[in-house]
């Protein structure tokens, strides 16, 4: 699995969420309960991974989508 958006913004990572699955590639939101540790403050941010082999497939949604700026090279 490879990072492909790092972001404490949960309508952005449901957004992505979303357009990786419409794309029919599978998405895992990392960290997610990291907010309990860290005392809800939003500073750990969540990442949302893909398997290394649909990465390049998943960078070519977001761009599409005018997310390019977001995603972790």
């Amino acid at each position: 699995m490879r990072d492909i958006i790092r972001s404490n913004d949960p309508v952005l990572m449901s957004f992505v969420a979303v357009l990786l699955r419409d794309a029919g590639l599978t998405a895992i939101l990392a960290d997610q309960n990291m907010s309990v540790l860290e005392g809800s403050v939003g500073i750990l941010p969540q990442r949302m991974l893909v398997a290394v082999d649909d990465w390049e497939q998943a960078a070519r949604v977001l761009r599409e989508a005018d997310l390019g700026a977001w995603i972790v090279e």
